[in-house]
């Protein structure tokens, strides 16, 4: 339930239990669940209301320590810290999980901090509560440093190597749960835009309400303690990295899999062009089962489907159906054919978005795209 990830962002996966619910439109495909149906015989053991979660084994939950303890290994051979991300078969803050089931993951996170945690939730709503449970599990039950570690999390101080994310797949969840990924304190917080089921507008989560400085610098003729970028002092919260109250990270992508649903290209390109403007780290993960473009149409070689701006699809597409009765071209219609994920790819216009935070010293550095 460990393993090197074949996930584009991350390098390892790591799973401490397996089993979940669907908590929304995007979770109507998932794959953690198919798999969890092949691996129980044709039923979904682990998923659904009232399903119990599976732990997975000490043994492989004691990998990450193998994986911190390469740290300087890994930094000298990639010139970055190892990411991984924790639960891609179920939910981190999943009120079904047990807390000393959570607790155990946080430990985890603490004695590993040469990783960078990758913690993404579809219950963002959850995490305040969530983590106070687990703290005081920690303090009834532990007999180590987890209760101070979470509550000094709990007061504003989150640990240097968790960078928090949530699901995002319409604008109904951006509205939703995006101001709750910005209160919780973390070095870099994310959005997973996938699978992307609609137009989505986050321009004012990328660009914070108050200003922040690029990092406190003594200023030469200041008073100890006043930065020479700003004037403030260094106690400011524009100083504070934890304390930014926007999205750091956005990676955005299609659905892949044999029900996939078929993302119009100009929702994607939205939301690189967003990112551009803020100057936020945007990664393009996939376009899916669905590629743009109508394929090889004439000949019957591909499936094709038009998208319209607002979600709507017409299987077969304009050629072989005809729009839907009272559209016009200012419902965006696009073309798309299913050519498999391989097929369809990570290029967006051409070019391969992989945008990324890097761990650092406050700012957060940027790296940005590579064509």
């Amino acid at each position: 339930m460990s393993e090197n990830s074949k996930i584009e962002w991350t390098d390892h996966s790591h799973n401490e239990w397996e089993g979940c619910q669907k908590a929304g439109p995007g979770c109507d495909h998932c794959y953690a669940e198919t798999r969890n149906i092949r691996f129980g015989g044709g039923t979904a053991t682990n998923w659904g209301p009232g399903a119990p979660r599976r732990r997975t084994s000490e043994a492989n939950r004691r990998k990450p320590l193998r994986w911190n303890s390469r740290h300087e290994k890994f930094f000298a051979t990639h010139g970055r810290r190892q990411r991984g991300f924790f639960e891609s078969l179920g939910d981190w803050l999943d009120n079904a999980v047990p807390i000393e089931w959570l607790a155990d993951l946080l430990e985890t996170v603490r004695l590993t901090p040469n990783l960078d945690w990758l913690l993404l939730s579809k219950r963002i709503g959850n995490w305040h509560a969530r983590l106070d449970a687990a703290r005081e599990y920690a303090f009834n039950h532990r007999r180590d440093g987890l209760h101070q570690w979470i509550a000094a999390w709990l007061d504003g101080r989150g640990p240097e190597n968790v960078w928090i994310g949530t699901t995002i797949c319409n604008q109904k969840e951006a509205d939703r749960d995006i101001p709750k990924l910005l209160e919780l304190p973390a070095l870099v917080r994310f959005l997973s835009m996938e699978p992307l089921l609609g137009a989505v507008d986050i321009g004012d989560y990328l660009v914070p309400s108050y200003p922040n400085c690029q990092g406190f610098e003594q200023g030469g003729r200041m008073e100890p303690g006043y930065c020479g970028r700003c004037a403030g002092h260094f106690s400011d919260p524009i100083h504070d990295h934890m304390k930014r109250d926007t999205v750091d990270w956005v990676i955005v992508g299609g659905e892949s899999g044999p029900n996939a649903r078929p993302m119009h290209p100009e929702w994607a390109r939205s939301l690189g062009d967003q990112c551009a403007a803020a100057g936020v780290p945007f990664m393009f993960k996939q376009h899916g089962e669905w590629a743009p473009g109508s394929g090889d149409f004439g000949s019957g070689r591909y499936e094709t489907a038009a998208v319209a701006s607002d979600g709507r699809v017409v299987a077969g597409g304009y050629e072989a159906t005809g729009y839907p009765a009272g559209s016009s071209s200012a419902d965006g219609w696009a073309m798309v054919h299913r050519a498999g994920k391989k097929a369809a790819g990570r290029l967006l216009d051409g070019l391969q978005h992989d945008g990324f935070p890097v761990h650092g010293a406050s700012p957060i550095q940027l790296i940005g795209e590579i064509s």
